[in-house]
């Protein structure tokens, strides 16, 4: 079979995944070629078990057209979403399901020399533990914090150099990482609320305050690949040091790190509140972040004041992003994200404060329908984006011309 040939097959899968279902003329657009030549591709697919019917387009007027989708156990991925402090692995089927439980670890990045190995150590207990073919996973997708060269497969800020050949030598599969907030921006480009946008702005509500920028429709990574780095903007003169090793940063006053200790401190002072109930001291960040989390959706008074101050803070950065950029779009994303609408009427009320008015009549500001999963499905469809490294010859079969 000519190169040719695999790798227009590989993009009928690739434009299949991303969708619920195309049907011919949707297919030959996607991919490039002529009608006759994706009918005849489509048609090898099915008789692979790669490729089903899946009935008939929705009426526009006319006869509805046959639509394909992929069959669910073609191909699995592993789908890798990592912070600071917390690791979840899942393998997702071909059509985007979860074929196995959410593992989850505490796996903290910052001056850890054994990072790398105990998350392939995880990576490879979570495939020997699935119960999908082996044979069948096309590849690692990797979403993870720091500065990120996805081609040279570096994290110039955790792990370091040569991360994806040492995860794919270990492992066997191919093996793609990227920021984590880009992933997140995939995952939203992709399937959420930035699908139909031309340029918008997904904040990562997380330990930092990460951006995933989507402009003129693609994801927008910088001339070395490190934009986005919202976090580390110069907001405040508080004297604060950052992570970053500079002072008076965004996320000193917004990160999660942030308002867990400010929790802490208004704790000690006697402030009531739910956290009383629970220690915000434990090693578990899940734990902690989803209790704080959870204090937020009951409403209450402290944990709401806290997440209202730190999103004014936010929507004053943003304002900042609305004047160099215009976006039609601000989608807030990320494990944050779940404290729910307390986020929007301060980041909405900063915007009024510090915006021009004419630049922000028609941007939204909106929460992300996909939410903590956004990394998870974003690191699988970043194995898709890279489908053409992926070797499919167990998938996409010879046939006599």
């Amino acid at each position: 079979m000519s190169n040719k040939t695999v790798l227009n097959k590989k993009n009928i899968i690739k434009s299949l995944f991303l969708t619920d279902g195309l049907s011919f003329s949707e297919i030959s657009e996607q991919i490039g070629k002529s009608h006759s030549l994706t009918m005849k591709l489509v048609a090898e697919l099915v008789e692979d078990s790669v490729l089903v019917e899946k009935g008939l387009a929705p009426s526009s007027g006319g006869r509805r057209p046959q639509t394909h989708s992929l069959i669910p156990d073609t191909f699995y991925l592993v789908a890798v979403a990592m912070d600071q402090f917390v690791t979840r692995i899942v393998i997702m089927d071909a059509n985007r399901k979860m074929a196995t439980p959410v593992k989850q670890i505490e796996l903290p990045l910052a001056d850890n020399l054994q990072a790398l190995n105990v998350l392939i150590d995880t990576i490879e207990q979570t495939i020997e533990e699935a119960k999908v073919d082996k044979d069948k996973i096309l590849g690692i997708g990797i979403g993870m914090p720091g500065f990120i060269n996805a081609q040279k497969g570096t994290n110039y800020t955790f792990m370091g150099a040569n991360i994806v050949s040492h995860i794919k030598e270990k492992t066997g599969y191919p093996t793609f990482i990227e920021n984590d907030s880009s992933t997140i921006a995939l995952a939203e480009i992709k399937y959420g609320q930035a699908m139909e946008e031309k340029n918008a702005m997904i904040l990562n509500l997380s330990w930092g305050i990460g951006l995933g920028m989507v402009l003129e429709g693609k994801i927008f990574r910088g001339n070395d690949g490190f934009a986005g780095e919202f976090s580390h903007i110069p907001l405040f003169k508080n004297g604060k040091l950052c992570s970053c090793g500079k002072t008076g940063c965004l996320e000193t006053e917004t990160s999660l790190n942030y308002m867990i200790r400010k929790a802490k401190a208004e704790i000690r002072s006697g402030r009531a509140t739910y956290l009383t109930k629970i220690s915000l001291d434990e090693s578990d960040h899940e734990s902690i972040a989803r209790h704080f989390i959870d204090a937020a959706v009951l409403g209450d008074t402290l944990v709401v004041e806290i997440i209202s101050a730190v999103a004014y803070n936010i929507g004053r950065g943003i304002a900042i992003l609305m004047h160099l950029l215009n976006p039609g779009k601000i989608i807030l994303s990320g494990r944050m994200s779940g404290a729910g609408r307390i986020w929007l009427a301060p980041i909405q009320q900063a915007i009024n404060e510090f915006c021009i008015p004419r630049l922000v009549q028609n941007t939204k500001i909106e929460l992300s329908s996909l939410g903590y999963e956004a990394e998870l499905i974003g690191a699988a469809t970043l194995v898709i984006e890279n489908i053409k490294h992926c070797p499919m010859t167990h998938i996409i079969k010879e046939h006599a011309n």
